[in-house]
Parts: C-alpha cells; structure tokens; sequence
C-alpha cells in the first residue's frame, strides 16, 4: 500500500493534472480562425438562441459531463476540502473518457451551505449535458441531489450513492443465481445507512428483494424509532418488513446477504456463521473491509466481495457510471431514473455469461471496454421506454 501511495504522488507531480483541453478544431489560417471563432461563430449562437436544444448540436455540451464535489466526503478521507479533493475528481474524468469516451469536466465548490451549492451547480447546468455528484457528505448529498433534480433538465446523479447501488446490485444478481437463490426469497442486511446504504436499499427494493433490513451505528433501523438522519425515516418504512430490533448480529441471523458500506471489522465470523445456507457477504468498506474475505470464507460464506482490487469480486463503480452517462447522454435524457439504473444493473450482470459465472466471477473485468458499451445501450433503452429520452439513440 505505502509503494502505491509513493509512485502515485510521484505519477501525479509528473502528470501535473490527469485531464487536458484538446482542440477539436484546427485553427492554422484566417479562414479556420473565422470558422471557430469571429466572425463566424455569431452564426451558431443565434441558432442556440432561436432554439436552445441546439447547444447539443452546436457545442461539446452532447458529451460533457461536470464532475462536481464540495470535498466533504472524499474517499476514506473524510471532510478534506475542495482543493484537495481535486486529484479524485480528474480522476473521474479520466476514467469517463478512458471507459466510455465522454467527456468530463472536474468543479471542486467551495461551500458547505446547500443551497448555495446547488445555485452555483444550476447556474452552469446549461454547458453541460449531465451532473456527476462526487464525494458529498450525508445527509446532505440526499438534499442537493434533490434539489438539482428539480431544478435542472439534465441528468443529476450522485455516484457514491447510485453508482455504488447500481454495481452492487449487479453483483447481487449474478451471486444469487450461484447460491441458487431467488431475490423475492431473499433477506439482505445492509450496515452503513448513508448515502451509499440507503441507495443500494431503494435498487434492491427496485429490484424485488424479499426484505431488506437496514443497519446504523445504533442497530436496526425500524419504523417508529427517533433518528438523527431524516432520510432515516423514509427508510425505515420501505424496509424491515416484520419491525425487527436489535444489534447488527440480531439483523445478521438468518440473513441470506450481507452488504457493508460502513467500517472496518464490524463483522464476525460468528455473524457469517449464524446466516442462512450459502450466504452471501460483500464487505466494502475500503480499504479495510467489514470482515476479511479469508475471515468470511472461514466462516462459510459462499460469496464474498469487496471494495478492493487484490480480491475477487471487487465491487466497483467503474463498470457503472460510465456506461450509465453514455447510455444518458445519448438519448439527451432529462433523469437517470430508476428504471434506468436498474437497466444498467442488469447490463453488468449479463456481461458475465453462464460459462464464467462462479462464486468468484460475479462482475465482468472493468477493463472489458464492452461492458460500458452494453450498460450505455441498456439505459437508452430504458430512457426511451420511461419517457425521459428527448431523442432516440
């Protein structure tokens, strides 16, 4: 991990950034000079003006998504602020334009005030054709993304919470036909009630789980409790269907999954051992997991994944988001709603043929360029049949 940490530092003092402006255009003489710029520019912007769809044809705003964070949330770092949180975000956009060539711009906002954020990420929606959220803090992010929906025409999606959900459930989907199990049957523990945990139960409910019991650093979330987090409410009344209380353990006996979106060493092997048969773990937590994949195994866990890249089965977004803005971008879409991320989960799913499906092949390879392609596909479809394309791919 320290040699990582080294030649990363060192990579990026090289790279002086990981994203550049390249020039579509060749302006070499006069006449290229008039067609990019004055006089002849003037031209494509009384077109925008007459009709505003136009700045999809006429600018780069087709394919251009802003990368956009307050620093409030990034990574394992915690609250490190928007300059530091930069590097992540050309980190972003590197892998928009390496996994699905969109092209992504990164805006690090100096504010913790959510109103005043989510005006700054209004008033420069119209450069672009879709909102990435990156790295907020809960409960927050839940209140922006609101807001942003209802505000902008373009696509607004927080990864963290929707990406993070979408890969999961994927992974969900393809461990479940391992274990021979069906999603209706199924009871999946979810410990980590923030915005990655409570989007991964809202896909699993989208979905067709059995039940799904939510946990926070108190325990079982159940309708009719007191909490901190208002989201916590809401959830409380779309999970845990027969109101169980209790400790993480209780939530965890009889289990046929287990999803960890929170910290390290949360989980026992006597946890594992006291789910159903076959159970299935995906301890995320990075990048120390909420139980190790030796530990799970030990204890009789049929599947295990995590959030990291020296294990099988690593959980990750890049198979996601990429793909899911692709498909968006395509079809100009005004939401990425939830039939569309369920498309997408399905899509990555599917990436995975019945002959390489194992309890340790449950993702494709994220650098099988495919996937995006397939994942994009997926969610044009299901913008055009959800009403939300404004054109058709």
């Amino acid at each position: 991990m320290d040699n990582v940490m080294e030649k990363s530092l060192a990579a990026h003092y090289e790279w002086q950034g990981k994203i550049e402006v390249i020039s579509r255009c060749t302006v070499n003489n006069r006449d290229e000079l008039s067609l990019a710029y004055t006089p002849g520019v003037s031209q494509p912007c009384l077109e925008i003006q007459k009709d505003p769809s136009l700045s999809y044809s006429l600018t780069r705003r087709s394919n251009l998504v802003a990368v956009i964070t307050d620093g409030t949330a990034v990574l394992g770092l915690g609250d490190i602020g928007p300059r530091a949180a930069m590097p992540v975000m050309e980190g972003k956009c590197a892998l928009f334009k390496e996994f699905a060539d969109v092209d992504a711009f990164p805006i690090c906002v100096d504010t913790k005030d959510v109103d005043e954020f989510v005006r700054t990420v209004k008033l420069i929606s119209y450069s672009f054709g879709g909102i990435n959220l990156e790295d907020i803090s809960a409960p927050r992010c839940f209140e922006i993304e609101s807001k942003l929906k209802e505000l902008c025409d373009i696509p607004v999606f927080h990864d963290d919470q929707h990406g993070t959900a979408v890969v999961a459930s994927a992974a969900m989907l393809n461990a479940a036909k391992v274990c021979g199990k069906r999603f209706a049957d199924m009871t999946l523990v979810i410990n980590g009630a923030g915005a990655a945990g409570c989007a991964i139960a809202k896909q699993f409910i989208s979905l067709g789980m059995g039940d799904i019991i939510l946990c926070d650093i108190d325990g079982i979330i159940c309708d009719g409790d007191e909490f901190k987090n208002p989201s916590h409410y809401t959830m409380a009344k779309i999970t845990n269907k027969d109101h169980r209380r209790g400790s993480l353990a209780d939530a965890m006996k009889g289990a046929d999954a287990f999803i960890g979106v929170s910290r390290p060493h949360l989980v026992s092997q006597d946890m594992v051992r006291s789910m159903a048969e076959k159970p299935i773990v995906f301890a995320m937590a990075n990048p120390t997991p909420e139980i190790s994949p030796e530990d799970a195994k030990a204890a009789g866990a049929y599947v295990v994944g995590t959030g990291r890249s020296d294990y099988p089965n690593q959980i990750n977004n890049v198979v996601a988001f990429p793909g899911i803005f692709k498909g968006a971008l395509a079809v100009r879409a005004s939401d990425i709603n939830e039939e569309m991320k369920s498309a997408a989960a399905s899509a990555i799913a599917a990436s995975v043929s019945e002959d390489e499906l194992t309890a340790e092949r449950i993702l494709p390879d994220p650098f099988d360029r495919n996937v995006p392609k397939a994942v994009a596909k997926a969610v044009a479809d299901a913008a055009v049949r959800s009403g939300v394309a404004r054109i058709k791919p």
